[in-house]
């Protein structure tokens, strides 16, 4: 008997994938040469699953600070902040921060997952009530299992079956704490945020609001779906992550809440984890301060994400129930989109395998995510490369082929 043999099926799998030599989850790049292209087995490829979603991964600003805050302070700071004190970039960093949101109170954590890992697990104790949306991220289902509270799921993007839940639980003791997202990851789909937010004053509930693939996505200023509908008022908490439209690596939450700073000492997460390096918090403030004083970024990712959508839609392929940055395309199987994504890799295109029990309904998808760096062109080779793809395998119609254009 081994300690591993739980694992026996998932190693089978994983087995099966690299003797195929067409592993999605262990691709090596040879090099990355922008946002949107990198070397891999030798090839020139085109990345459309990296959630680079505004390209500044390779902008000069951001760079030239990640580079002066190393040379400045080091590469680490090798223990938390609790233990090895605040350098001035996190503190800089979070006032940047709360003032984008217009908050009090913003805390850096070292991951957006720990973000989520962090505030969910602390802020709803043994007595309180976690609500959430059944398609919620890994994160947030881990935060939920790291506290004491009773947890809840209720419909994916539901506002009845959300009241519903809230209904019952109406003469119970202690907090009720919904936790939704902006965009989901899985499907890029958005939530009914204004009528979750009126379920939610009706309930007298808080509400957490993850905005990880809708920061610098969505609303006037960047500042994620709760500001594109109207309910910031009623978002208590907005979570979000620096490694999609920040370019980084690093999370954060913001909060108008009195008494907020009390999480600092009482999130184990926060606490015991090694806080972010020099450069990568210097990096992440001009990645901010880029997207504030760059809006065309916003137009250029709203619209690259409308041409791939549109064109996927065009060929055939059944996708999420509206366009934005992930799109993804569902496959009738695992095995059509291990096959349809080693396809695709081989002709020059680099995608991700999204599979159950991360995907809602058990769905095996092929998923995609846009950038402001590409380029028109890019987007339509593509999406040629799709529709020779689906043709290949099958998926689509023959007709539905477009001309496959090179790409400079």
């Amino acid at each position: 008997m081994s300690l591993f043999d739980k694992f026996a099926p998932l190693a089978a799998q994983y087995s099966q994938l690299e003797h195929a030599g067409a592993n999605p989850f262990n691709v090596s790049f040879d090099n990355v040469i922008s946002p949107t292209e990198a070397m891999i087995k030798g090839r020139k490829t085109l990345l459309l699953g990296t959630n680079n979603y505004l390209g500044l991964t390779y902008d000069p600003a951001v760079i030239a600070k990640a580079v002066e805050a190393t040379e400045l302070y080091g590469t680490g700071t090798t223990g938390s902040r609790i233990a090895n004190g605040n350098y001035t970039g996190h503190q800089r960093l979070e006032r940047a921060l709360a003032d984008f949101y217009g908050r009090k109170h913003a805390m850096v954590f070292s991951t957006g997952y720990q973000a989520n890992l962090g505030i969910i697990s602390t802020l709803a104790g043994k007595n309180d009530h976690l609500l959430l949306d059944a398609d919620s991220h890994a994160s947030i289902y881990d935060g939920s299992r790291l506290g004491y509270a009773q947890v809840t799921r209720f419909r994916h993007n539901s506002p009845d079956d959300l009241a519903n839940r809230l209904r019952r639980l109406a003469g119970e003791p202690g907090d009720k704490i919904i936790v939704v997202e902006g965009i989901y990851s899985m499907l890029g789909d958005t939530a009914p945020l204004r009528e979750f937010a009126a379920v939610k004053r009706e309930y007298g509930a808080y509400m957490i609001v993850d905005e990880a693939h809708s920061m610098g996505v969505l609303g006037e200023t960047g500042r994620g779906l709760a500001e594109a509908a109207g309910v910031e008022a009623d978002a208590d908490f907005i979570v979000g992550t620096f490694s999609k439209s920040l370019a980084g690596v690093g999370g954060f939450c913001v909060s108008d809440m009195d008494g907020f700073d009390i999480m600092r000492v009482a999130s184990r997460p926060y606490m015991f984890t090694a806080s972010l390096p020099p450069g990568v918090i210097a990096a992440t403030e001009e990645a901010l301060h880029q997207m504030r004083i760059r809006p065309a970024l916003r137009r250029q990712l709203t619209e690259n994400a409308h041409q791939l959508y549109a064109g996927l839609a065009g060929l055939g392929f059944e996708l999420g129930p509206e366009p934005s940055p992930v799109v993804s395309a569902v496959m009738p199987s695992p095995e059509a989109a291990f096959a349809f994504w080693a396809k695709l890799l081989e002709a020059g295109l680099y995608t991700n395998v999204s599979l159950p029990p991360a995907t809602p309904k058990g769905m095996a998808l092929l998923r995609s995510s846009v950038s402001a760096a590409h380029t028109p062109a890019q987007i339509s080779h593509a999406i040629a490369l799709f529709a020779q793809v689906g043709q290949e395998l099958g998926l689509i119609q023959a007709a539905s082929r477009p001309e496959l254009a090179s790409v400079k």
